[in-house]
């Protein structure tokens, strides 16, 4: 799966929206009602870095891996960053944004699920 395909996969999830923030922070993120479940960093050093949450149980799993490494700033939360998705097989790498996903979409309160299945 290469960057485009997971960019397009994220997109379409239900109730995901798409913001481009091009200041000093240069991501394009992936949330749900404002909160996140995904990110790409859009500049270089390390174009197209992916980032997602994951559980941890996972968490240490895959930052032992090569290319995989815990996200600047937000590894507390259990969150890892991908230096190239093309490395990760497409159906692990589905799960992972479908685990982040479902924890964001767990997040939310319940009344703001209503609204948004309603909408």
């Amino acid at each position: 799966m290469n960057v485009q395909q997971l960019q397009a996969y994220c997109a379409s999830l239900a109730y995901s929206s798409v913001d481009h923030y091009t200041d000093n922070r240069n991501i394009l993120i992936y949330s749900i009602d404002h909160k996140k479940f995904a990110y790409f960093k859009t500049s270089e050093p390390q174009r197209w870095r992916f980032s997602i949450r994951v559980s941890p149980e996972h968490f240490l799993e895959l930052t032992d891996q090569h290319g995989i490494q815990p996200a600047r700033y937000m590894h507390r939360f259990y969150w890892i960053s991908i230096v190239n998705v093309a490395r990760i097989d497409e159906d692990y790498l589905k799960q992972l944004v479908q685990y982040s996903y479902q924890h964001t979409w767990q997040s939310l309160t319940k009344k703001r699920q209503r609204a948004l299945t309603e909408e």
